[in-house]
């Protein structure tokens, strides 16, 4: 209950911020469609509608993506997922709290914040280099509450996410390149392992001369788990 009054207080400061600072607000609203959803290295679910929303002022910002299983209609439970995160950045360094929840759909247990929640809450850590022609960006991500526990103890993995992430051009196409890894036992994987390299390409196709649909295909090799996928999107 009290993580949820948390939120609630970080949500009526966001509107007051709107109502006093209305020239600096940006809002942002988008979706993907994708073949299938990996996240950081490990397949979550098969093809998948996924909205986001952003709310910016100033340094801070507050957003929300989530993702939906595209299933057969005989289906009884699909996967789900609803993600909230509030931001602050300033020159290049960015700070950010993150509520993940992937119970999926039909569980009806969104509130349950105590034992057995299938929340998993996340703080992160990044930094972008000021060099224009090399904006790698770094990043650690620690889960310090929620359903991340060790089998044989009811006790915090702390489970530990760091990536590496350069964005590139070649011609007019937008490419990204990821290297992620964990320094040990956790959420993805059971020890110190490389867990997610993988390559990003996305370009606008144009439809008509008005209109131009981005699409992307991305590489994704997990050599942990000795796994690779291969997912197509288009972003609308």
């Amino acid at each position: 209950m009290k993580k949820l009054i948390l939120v609630l207080a970080v949500l009526v400061w966001a509107c007051s911020s709107v109502k006093a600072q209305e020239s600096g607000l940006n809002f942002s609203v988008g979706a993907d469609l994708v073949s299938s959803y990996v996240w950081r290295g490990a397949y979550s679910a098969k093809a998948s509608f996924q909205p986001a929303a952003s709310l910016s002022i100033g340094n801070f910002s507050l957003s929300a993506w989530a993702s939906t299983e595209i299933v057969d209609l005989d289906e009884v439970r699909s996967q789900k997922e609803v993600d909230f995160t509030a931001g602050y950045s300033i020159a290049g360094l960015s700070l950010a709290i993150t509520d993940y929840w992937w119970e999926g759909e039909g569980a009806y247990k969104y509130l349950k914040y105590g034992d057995g929640t299938a929340h998993l809450w996340e703080g992160s850590l990044g930094y972008t280099l000021p060099v224009e022609s090399f904006p790698l960006s770094l990043s650690a991500n620690v889960i310090f509450a929620g359903a991340d526990k060790k089998e044989e103890e009811d006790k915090n993995n702390y489970s530990t996410y760091i990536e590496a992430f350069l964005p590139f051009a070649i011609k007019d196409i937008n490419l990204s390149a990821s290297l992620g890894a964990t320094p040990g036992k956790g959420l993805y994987a059971s020890q110190a392992s490389v867990v997610n390299i993988s390559l990003k390409a996305s370009k606008e196709i144009k439809i008509t001369d008005s209109f131009s649909l981005p699409v992307f295909g991305q590489i994704i090799l997990n050599p942990n788990a000795e796994d690779i996928f291969f997912v197509f999107g288009i972003s609308l």
